[in-house]
């Protein structure tokens, strides 16, 4: 939909506001009647969240019972590969559908080129591997990305103090292969190096995996609301600079639009928009212009606040987290990506019992 589309919405609906207003006020027009009870709220209610909504992002570890806390995450472990596959069990049973994996690589593996990342026999390719044997039908989907691997932080190869662009597509290019051959069924590039999408794509094809999705980061803003993720991964202490090269500005939003076109031509199936909540004028915009699926980010420092607030006494989590996922699908949304699948998975299996 263009902005002139856009336009002519807005005036439709001022056109329609004004013609109700003209032919029905107070007290023939009561909105308050619609909110008269639970079951009419329900009945008129136009968006919800669906167990078909949340991707479960998971931490993986080395090791096996290996479970370790994360401060700035309350709720929220790395957990080995064993037990995230018993973990999966309830939750499937719940009707998640798909999780999203990242890797906790050690500091010993971590290079500057990130080869690891390369490794056929690496923890995410072990991981994505035991968890299509034991879960052949949950969907799996794949961090394509290097700052898990470097000793550097970023998500590129590094030169001189830059980011480099073109050497850097070739190498997350050769990632997606690697994490296809593990089992992945999605490919999520959060990078945001330009022109990745296509290369992968092409990657992808002429090496026998095009019906393997690519899920793109397409607007992926340098935002602070990733800290507590940088802090679960071990990166952040490695991060030379920032990512501001490479990651959006959070000033522009016209921006985002361009990104997404560039990426949905190269190929991609989906689009990402993170973070979440301090962007959904974007989710709105992108949901509005493209066909695409599109999917939101309740990223890490989101959710963190949450708890926070949770601890302090000063909200109720349970209500906090699905109004905000609510707020996800109000703006168009086609799922998101939540640190509180479960939680979301267990209330929604409560309600449907009552």
């Amino acid at each position: 939909m263009t902005n002139k589309n856009n336009k002519t919405r807005t005036e439709t609906e001022q056109a329609l506001l004004k013609q109700q207003t003209a032919t029905g006020r107070y007290p023939a027009v009561r909105p308050r009647r619609l909110r008269s009870a639970g079951w009419m709220r329900d009945l008129v209610a136009k968006h919800e969240v669906t167990r078909n909504d949340v991707i479960w992002p998971l931490f993986i570890n080395e090791g096996s019972n290996n479970r370790e806390a994360i401060p700035s995450m309350p709720g929220v472990e790395r957990l080995s590969v064993d037990i995230i596959i018993e973990e999966l069990k309830p939750a499937i049973d719940l009707g998640l559908k798909a999780i999203a994996l990242f890797p906790v690589v050690p500091e010993e593996k971590k290079t500057m080129d990130g080869a690891e990342a390369l490794n056929q026999d690496n923890l995410m390719c072990r991981a994505i591997a035991a968890i299509k044997n034991a879960h052949p039908d949950l969907g799996i989907i794949t961090d394509v990305a290097l700052d898990p691997y470097t000793t550097h932080g970023h998500d590129g190869l590094v030169e001189n103090g830059r980011v480099l662009n073109d050497a850097t597509i070739e190498v997350l290019a050769q990632q997606s292969l690697t994490q296809a051959c593990a089992g992945a069924d999605i490919i999520a590039p959060s990078d945001m190096m330009d022109g990745r999408i296509g290369k992968i794509r092409a990657a992808l094809e002429t090496n026998g995996f095009e019906d393997i999705a690519i899920m793109s980061y397409a607007a992926k803003y340098a935002s602070c609301f990733y800290e507590p993720f940088r802090d679960a991964v071990n990166s952040g202490d490695f991060l030379k600079g920032d990512k501001k090269t490479y990651q959006m500005d959070p000033a522009n939003s016209d921006e985002a639009i361009r990104e997404v076109a560039l990426d949905l031509e190269e190929g991609a199936d989906m689009i990402m928009i993170k973070p979440g909540l301090p962007y959904l004028d974007i989710v709105r915009r992108v949901s509005e212009t493209f066909t695409a699926p599109i999917f939101a980010y309740h990223v890490s420092g989101e959710f963190a606040m949450l708890k926070a607030g949770q601890a302090n006494g000063w909200i109720d989590y349970e209500r906090a987290l699905m109004e905000t996922l609510l707020s996800f699908k109000r703006a168009g949304a086609t799922g998101i990506f939540t640190y509180g699948a479960l939680d979301c998975l267990k209330l929604l299996d409560k309600r449907t019992k009552k």
